[in-house]
């Protein structure tokens, strides 16, 4: 549930900060652990580590479109667009996974063991939750729906960490090779997920301080007449 209490200008301007503040080091881990992973992943012919730092590079324009949206008013069709346009890399990358695994699958280019990717694993192991916690708390106290909703995609990327993890530490002890291919079947799968949530998210007011919006929006920011899923979960 989303705390919808009234909040004081200073207070609500912390909490805005805040969460830009959040967005910026999301984007920044993001894009280290993106290089990292794809740099690492070719090296091991791992389709698993390639899949999850494409997934970073995709986190980090998830995450840009929400600083956008607090930096400013976004125009309704400008957001629509970029989420269509991060929809469409979520759908590339799962093709992409898809067929690589595949080729894995059936031998050709057998991932090596990788210990890098494992420690990378473990690192966002770590990060995320912490990330996940920060955001959802700023997110329930500020009543924004757009912020607590930008903690689940992180808390996604928690799982993949987790699963990528079990992956690489199965073909590095047991030499089971079939364990990377298959993880990242599992990461495309999510990546598909993904777009789908992205292609059908739409243009909500949630971020935006209700006093900006008029007398006919709730403390969420959402006008009476919105019915954007992000705008339910204010309510709820």
């Amino acid at each position: 549930m989303v705390a919808t209490s009234a909040l004081t200008a200073h207070r609500r301007t912390v909490l805005n900060r805040r969460s830009l503040h959040l967005a910026y080091v999301t984007a920044g881990y993001n894009l280290l652990e993106g290089i990292i992973a794809v740099t690492t992943g070719s090296v091991a012919s791992s389709t698993a580590l390639l899949g999850f730092g494409l997934d970073s590079f995709i986190e980090v324009s998830s995450a840009l479109v929400v600083i956008w949206q607090f930096r400013a008013r976004i125009p309704e069709a400008r957001e629509q667009m970029a989420l269509r346009l991060i929809a469409a890399s979520f759908f590339g990358l799962a093709a992409w996974i898809t067929v690589d695994s595949v080729r894995s699958l059936l031998g050709v280019g057998e991932a090596q063991p990788s210990s890098v990717g494992i420690g990378l694993a473990a690192a966002s192991l770590v990060v995320m939750p912490l990330l996940v916690w920060a955001k959802r708390r700023t997110g329930r106290e500020l009543g924004s729906a757009t912020v607590v909703a930008d903690s689940m995609q992180t808390m996604l990327c928690t799982w993949l960490s987790a699963v990528l993890l079990l992956g690489l530490v199965l073909n590095a002890t047991l030499g089971w090779s079939w364990a990377d291919p298959a993880t990242a079947l599992v990461i495309a799968a999510v990546a598909a997920r993904e777009g789908v949530n992205a292609w059908r998210g739409g243009h909500c007011d949630c971020a935006i301080p209700a006093p900006l919006l008029g007398s006919d929006t709730d403390s969420c920011g959402c006008g009476s007449d919105c019915t954007d899923g992000c705008c339910a979960a204010a309510a709820s």
